[in-house]
């Protein structure tokens, strides 16, 4: 069975982390106005963030799959935690862009590391434990935007700074999840026996490579759609609807919340039904909400947001766990090569759509991307793999 407070723990510790992460789209009006960027600024901004974030990742799970340090998720929270200072009270864009690099560089340790530990703790119910993991950042994510509305919106930007006391209460939460894996490394280096178990590879070398490169071609589609959503949903709903900077916010809270919803459900159905079934449904499925969504009133706008998001969400889950399955005793590096992988293609497209949007205007951006969940269709390309054992 899962190790269930742990399991919580860690949710916990996703949701803070990544609260504190959409602080930093969520701030993008303020932002623009008060140093007086236009959208191509804003990508780069994004684009800095993301790269940060998705560079190391893969680099910070390899090294702690060679040494494990179970004081890493706090080493990241501490980055995180300067950057969110500098962030509030940085006048100028590169100021703005060395505080994004700092907090990038903070969930590019949390990922991997509190990835391979959900894994370990999830035991046979790896989805389960995938999806607790991941609502917590998608929770997160979502009252993010929130807060700022409620917290920053009205006072200004230096209000960031309130921010600090989720920082505060995550080395606290991350506390039982230290003292978990401590016990847990210091039982691998008392009977190695009980952990080396040997396990295959399911695919040959050539055909894992093919597979991994199916999966980044379906990251692509779902990162490059959320990108648009995330970075510039507010924009949109702005320019092409009137509402204010407060009411934007809460549209964009309605669809984090969705990301929620379809992530808590496609852990358990993987383990139930095949990973592969889950992927391919919910991306190819997001297609016919985000090919209406431009065309459409306010209201609907915002029921078919929630239906893309739930369904785009549903699949990382199960995309995270088919790879580790692919790639069993390197639990840290796959982990954080396609969160990376997400984030990075999540920065580039930012950056792209910025300057798209600064040529052609907001709306263009949505009837292009609307088109980017039918790549889906490559899932079909996907071997199946049963759920397989991963190191214990």
């Amino acid at each position: 069975m899962p190790t269930f407070p742990v399991l919580l723990a860690l949710s916990a510790s996703h949701m803070l982390n990544d609260l504190l992460q959409s602080v930093i789209p969520a701030v993008y009006p303020m932002l623009k106005e008060a140093l007086n960027i236009d959208f191509a600024q804003i990508g780069l901004i994004t684009l800095v963030y993301q790269i940060s974030a998705s560079i190391f990742q893969p680099v910070v799970g390899l090294a702690f799959d060679k040494r494990p340090f179970h004081y890493s998720m706090q080493s990241g929270m501490l980055s995180t935690s300067v950057g969110i200072a500098l962030f509030a009270y940085s006048s100028s864009l590169h100021g703005i862009l060395l505080a994004v690099f700092l907090i990038g560089l903070g969930s590019a340790t949390l990922h991997p590391e509190a990835s391979r530990i959900t894994s370990l703790a999830g035991r046979a119910r790896r989805g389960f434990a995938q999806s607790i993991f991941q609502v917590g950042g998608n929770f997160g994510g979502s009252i993010g935007p929130l807060l700022v509305a409620l917290i920053v919106a009205p006072h200004g930007r230096h209000y960031v700074l309130w921010f600090l006391l989720f920082s505060m209460l995550a080395f606290a939460v991350m506390r039982p999840i230290t003292r978990w894996y401590k016990r847990y490394l210091l039982d691998v280096k008392l009977h190695p026996e009980s952990h080396s178990k040997h396990i295959s590879l399911p695919l040959s070398k050539g055909r894992t490579t093919f597979v991994i490169g199916i999966i980044m071609l379906l990251i692509f589609s779902k990162y490059v759609y959320m990108a648009s959503i995330s970075s510039y949903y507010t924009f949109y709903l702005m320019d092409k609807f009137g509402v204010s900077v407060k009411m934007s916010q809460i549209f964009l809270f309605i669809f984090i919340v969705s990301t929620a919803a379809g992530t808590l459900v496609g852990g358990p159905i993987g383990d139930k039904y095949g990973r592969k079934l889950v992927i391919w449904v919910s991306i190819l499925g997001t297609a016919p909400f985000s090919l209406l969504l431009p065309h459409v009133s306010l209201p609907l706008t915002a029921l078919l947001s929630f239906c893309a998001g739930f369904m785009l969400s549903s699949a990382f889950p199960a995309i995270l766990l088919y790879a580790q399955e692919l790639l069993p005793t390197k639990l840290g590096m796959i982990s954080g090569l396609f969160f990376g992988f997400a984030f990075g293609v999540a920065g580039i497209a930012s950056a792209v759509l910025g300057k798209f949007a600064d040529t052609y205007g907001i709306e263009t951006i949505y009837n292009v991307c609307a088109y980017m969940p039918l790549l889906g269709i490559v899932a079909c390309l996907l071997p199946n793999l049963k759920n397989r054992e991963l190191p214990k």
